[in-house]
């Protein structure tokens, strides 16, 4: 798999690009982007893994309705990342399998 990212803005402006860290890792993104738009264009591609096979997976529509791309943000699980709005110095994480549950069995108010 190339390096190079599949994604790109159509108008750049450096003074509109903001720090996020992506699994550890800092990505200098487009300011004002959704985060799976933001990500994209730094050349992530695997946003998840599913809980049952562990397949990859991806934003698809980016509009909110197939749940692909779910990530971690901000210690948030299961955060639709093409409905969240990218700012500075967000930590993001892949979100490997289904979301933890808090002690007791109750699901986490994300």
């Amino acid at each position: 798999m190339s390096d190079t990212p599949a994604f790109r803005t159509l108008s750049e402006n450096a003074a509109s690009r903001v720090e996020i860290f992506f699994d550890g890792r800092p990505l200098q993104v487009p300011a004002g982007q959704s985060v799976a738009a933001a990500l994209l264009v730094g050349g992530v591609q695997i946003f998840r893994e599913t809980p049952v096979s562990a397949a990859p997976r991806g934003p698809y529509c980016m509009m909110g309705v197939c749940f692909e791309c779910l990530l971690e943000i901000d210690g948030l699980q299961n955060r639709q990342a093409c409905l969240t709005t990218v700012r500075e110095g967000m930590k993001i994480r892949t979100q490997m399998g289904a979301r933890m549950l808090a002690a007791g069995g109750a699901v986490d108010a994300g």
